[in-house]
């Protein structure tokens, strides 16, 4: 029977659980007394015989509600059928009651029921047009009987009292399956709103962002179980201000901006900020990204309308958008620095080659030029000369390339280190000389043999004195210090020259680089040294570490392990010291 009644429902009214449960309950209590009259009907007719007005007019009301049933079944009008079977109560019992006697007939009991029966169809204006439909009708009836228009019932005592017991006990039937069918209703609703409540609940403690609610001021008044996750605190920990107290202070603007849009404009609004969040690991507080999106809550009406928000841990994508940005500057950088290393290489190659090319021809028309010996032997030299500038610019490009792409192998083997630098200063004190620079090594004693390549070590110096005095004016020192630091030392090349700016400090031996101030441009050079220098001093396992101040000078340090082939075996690498610029450039003017 249920599944019978199940299928009688409208399509329309199976989308709600509550509305189905309506008009369920409603065809039911119209079906069965209509079904259950009609089959007593002929059980009536063989003991009483032909019915009489009454009997009739009874029998007829009871298969008119199969009708109204019909109705509600094909339409899903259950408004309109509750009128319809309003009216028809109204209507039977009316006329029974003024063909048996008024208002004092034993049918104006059913009067009571029409407006309860109207009930369960939730709207008011059902309720009110069935109150309005029987006072209608007992006015009516109550008209009639004091001008005399009706006549009596025609029945006895016992009739009436018989009449009135069935009738009363029909009316309790009929009132205990309404209020049956109200309990199927309010059951049905129960039940949604209770796997509503349960769903709701399964949601908010399960998922990973958090949903708040903020009344009309941005006060939160509701956040999720995820507070706990995301936030680290319980739920009513972020009830009231105490969320826009996390917030970033460089980020309130944002976070209410949104909250302001969404409860004024109607609209949705979403922020990003940082948000203080309570990690349980260590205690401390940390900040993490959140992404949050308002928008107005439904049921709230008017200026300020209550916000319901959803915020999401997005402190990892913000990362990766940092790293990817990161690299876009790094790269945008590394092609400049490229564009400058191809311009100046182009440079440096021009003049050795046009000087070499120039003085080429001369001696080829040396008989039309009558060169005498001094002038070719000087040209000779000038070629020479320009032809190793061109050897040293491509061997340095050849090995930042080797050591770039780990193809440059390193071959150690034990040799003394002071013997080596006194060599590299006998080389470049020619060039010092020239210009006007004082190149001084102090080697203190103590320094046994060191295991690297020495060729390696050879190409360091050189490269870093070339640098010192190019960038030192006449009158200033370089300066070669050495200090052992147990199973390291330090290599220092210190000078007084023109220095290096701060911001250009960390990038200083990066490949394609060059610092852009006063000192680029107005000296020769492709920029690869330092960078020739870094890598093979980190393929002997040390560092590189540059100190300097403007108009100061500079100091560039080694700090290499005494045996490269053990130096994983060793004492970590010493801390460099705290050393300001201007100290390093004065203690190399005491060493100088």
């Amino acid at each position: 029977m249920r599944s019978y009644l199940d299928g009688l429902v409208h399509p329309a009214a199976t989308v709600d659980p509550v509305v189905f449960a309506r008009h369920r309950a409603f065809i039911a209590t119209r079906l069965i007394p209509g079904l259950v009259a009609l089959s007593a009907m002929p059980l009536f007719l063989a003991f009483q015989g032909v019915p009489g007005l009454v009997e009739t007019i009874a029998f007829g009301w009871l298969v008119l509600p199969i009708t109204i049933a019909t109705f509600l079944s094909r339409t899903g009008a259950y408004q309109q059928a509750h009128l319809f079977s309003a009216a028809a109560l109204t209507g039977i019992v009316s006329i029974i009651a003024l063909l048996s006697g008024g208002l004092t007939s034993f049918i104006v009991i059913w009067f009571a029921l029409v407006p309860a029966e109207a009930v369960l169809s939730g709207s008011r204006r059902v309720v009110h047009s069935a109150g309005a439909m029987v006072l209608g009708a007992v006015g009516a009836i109550g008209v009639m009987q004091l001008s005399g228009m009706l006549m009596p019932s025609g029945l006895g005592s016992t009739q009436l009292a018989v009449a009135g017991f069935a009738s009363a006990a029909a009316a309790v039937i009929y009132a205990v399956g309404l209020a049956l069918s109200a309990v199927m209703v309010s059951r049905a609703g129960e039940e949604v709103h209770s796997v509503g409540e349960q769903r709701y609940r399964l949601l908010a403690e399960n998922m990973t962002d958090l949903i708040t609610c903020h009344s009309r001021s941005g006060a939160v008044v509701f956040a999720s179980p995820a507070a706990e996750r995301v936030v680290g605190v319980p739920s009513y920990g972020l009830h009231g201000q105490s969320l826009f107290d996390r917030v970033h202070v460089a980020d309130r603007p944002a976070y209410l901006s949104a909250l302001s849009i969404a409860s004024s404009r109607h609209i949705e609004a979403a922020a990003e900020f940082r948000l203080r969040r309570e990690d349980a690991a260590d205690g401390q507080p940390s900040f993490i990204w959140m992404e949050m999106r308002s928008r107005p809550l439904a049921g709230t009406a008017g200026e300020g309308q209550q916000v319901v928000s959803v915020l999401r841990d997005v402190s990892e994508r913000k990362q990766h958008e940092a790293a990817v940005e990161a690299a876009r500057d790094e790269a945008d950088r590394a092609n400049e620095a490229r564009g400058r290393f191809l311009a100046n290489v182009s440079h440096e190659l021009r003049t050795p080659l046009n000087a070499i090319n120039g003085f080429s021809e001369m001696l080829m028309h040396e008989q039309d030029m009558r060169l005498d010996q001094a002038r070719r032997h000087e040209y000779a030299t000038l070629i020479r000369d320009s032809g190793e500038h061109l050897l040293n610019l491509v061997n340095s490009i050849l090995d930042m390339s080797k050591i770039e792409s780990g193809h440059f192998e390193i071959t150690p083997e034990p040799f003394a280190l002071p013997p080596l630098i006194t060599q590299c200063v006998q080389m470049m004190d020619l060039k010092a000389s020239g210009a006007g620079v004082a190149l001084t090594a102090e080697l203190p004693e103590g320094v046994e043999e060191v295991v690297g390549d020495k060729r390696a070590y050879r190409q360091i110096l050189l490269n870093l004195v070339s640098n010192a005095i190019k960038f030192t004016k006449p009158g200033g020192t370089v300066t070669i210090g050495l200090r052992r630091d147990g199973s390291w030392l330090s290599l220092s090349v210190t000078d007084t020259g023109i220095g290096i700016a701060a911001k250009d400090l960390p990038r200083l031996g990066s490949p394609f680089f060059q610092a852009r101030s006063s000192y680029d441009r107005p000296y020769e050079g492709t920029g690869l040294g330092l960078s020739v220098v870094k890598g093979l001093a980190e393929l002997h396992g040390g560092r590189l570490e540059i100190t300097s101040q403007l108009g100061r000078g500079t100091r560039v340090t080694l700090r290499m392990p005494m045996d490269c082939e053990t130096h994983g075996k060793v004492a970590p690498l010493p801390l460099a010291s705290a050393t300001s610029p201007a100290e390093t450039i004065q203690e190399g003017r005491k060493i100088a």
